[in-house]
């Protein structure tokens, strides 16, 4: 499972399922880092939205049918993947997520050196007996990654009290500072919802719509949040299983924007940003929206006191799972715009300095050159990915 002689570079096969959200915003801004510094980047995923954008920045993609939950297709997923790994035989294989994690490591069995990330824990997703098997899994498949990198020190606590024995680093997760920056509000929020009031106040929540990211939640706290911000409209940014339970539940305030091409100018066009996830490793909507910035409030969960500039909990974080709790955070923000400037400056500040993707991609090539060593060592030189990240 060697690279051809013909080709020096080291050669990195990702994995991902799933094929939008973060996950593949994180794939996608590896790829582009790794194809700058040199190496031979495929990524084998299903058909989605990533396989056009990793395309675009010049990766390899591998077509991998695969579902989002493991099932009955999970054994001729493996064999699909082995496939892939014959063909493209990397040095190295870097697998995202539980999915992917999943049949990635059952592939490989350790025969190739492999990062596994989980982007937060499977078990966290799920209740009962499946939980107890995603965590026997995550237990013994953690022999079969030579490195479990973590996107908070949280969510590798999380793994540790959780009695996963595996070789840790921690790489917080990073935006790019060119993509995602303040703009007019009213400008941009005049061409995305000319039917909503300018003047309005107004709330983004940007993620899938599914249990994890608690859309729910935050739904039964927007009757308390317009008694005392009356006027006040909800934008859900994203598409997911839940969508239509959603809906039903939804008064005219909140508007479904679905799916979106560039989620940088939804960021800018809110007021405030609220994501009350009820589980994450470190969500990059936050980052995101405090790049552009925007205040936030989010969930006391794995990654969310790690992403915030300090100081800034008790005005921004709030118990998952807790709609009075979310309600008060959200209207004494909505209420005071000369914080919310003061939060969005400070975040913005925070996020330039700890949480640009040139040292998450520089972090990653530290791993990836202790892994591989020898050879490729001097190719792979973090300086090289810092540098070569922006140019």
């Amino acid at each position: 499972m060697q690279q051809s002689a013909t080709d020096p570079r080291p050669r990195v096969l990702h994995l991902t399922q799933p094929v939008d959200g973060g996950v593949a915003r994180v794939v996608t801004d590896l790829a582009r880092a790794q194809l700058a510094a040199g190496l031979h980047v495929t990524v084998a995923c299903p058909d989605g939205p990533l396989t056009g954008a990793l395309r675009a920045v010049g990766a390899e993609v591998h077509h991998w049918p695969a579902t989002r939950s493991p099932g009955r297709a999970l054994p001729q997923e493996v064999r699909g993947l082995s496939r892939v790994i014959g063909a493209v035989r990397p040095d190295l294989v870097h697998a995202h997520s539980a999915k992917a994690g999943l049949a990635g490591r059952l592939a490989v069995r350790g025969r190739i050196p492999t990062v596994f990330q989980p982007h937060a824990w499977s078990f966290e997703a799920v209740g009962g007996l499946t939980s107890a098997l995603a965590l026997r899994w995550e237990r013994e498949g953690a022999r079969w990654a030579h490195r479990v990198v973590c996107v908070s020190a949280a969510e590798r606590a999380t793994g540790v009290r959780a009695g996963i024995a595996a070789r840790w680093s921690v790489i917080p997760n990073g935006i790019e500072p060119r993509r995602f920056h303040p703009a007019a509000v009213g400008t941009v929020r005049a061409t995305l919802l000319p039917d909503v009031d300018p003047a309005a106040p107004l709330v983004m929540c940007v993620g899938r719509l599914c249990r994890q990211k608690g859309q729910d939640v935050l739904l039964r706290a927007w009757e308390s949040i317009l008694a005392r911000v009356p006027g006040a409209r909800l934008v859900l940014v994203g598409d997911g299983p839940d969508a239509e339970a959603l809906r039903s539940r939804s008064p005219r305030s909140v508007v479904f924007a679905g799916s979106v091409q560039d989620i940088v100018p939804w960021y800018q066009a809110a007021d405030l940003v609220v994501l009350p996830s009820r589980w994450e490793g470190m969500a990059l909507a936050p980052l995101e929206a405090m790049a552009c910035g925007r205040p936030v409030v989010v969930t006391d969960v794995d990654g969310a006191r790690e992403s915030l500039p300090p100081g800034l909990a008790p005005h921004c974080l709030v118990p998952p799972g807790s709609p009075a709790a979310l309600a008060r955070a959200v209207s004494d923000l909505l209420l005071d715009p000369l914080l919310r400037e003061s939060l969005g400056h400070q975040g913005r500040r925070h996020v330039l300095a700890t949480h640009d993707v040139k040292h998450t991609a520089g972090a990653v090539a530290d791993v990836y050159r202790e892994l591989l060593g020898g050879e490729f060592a001097g190719r792979l030189a973090p300086t090289e990915y810092r540098e070569s990240i922006h140019s």
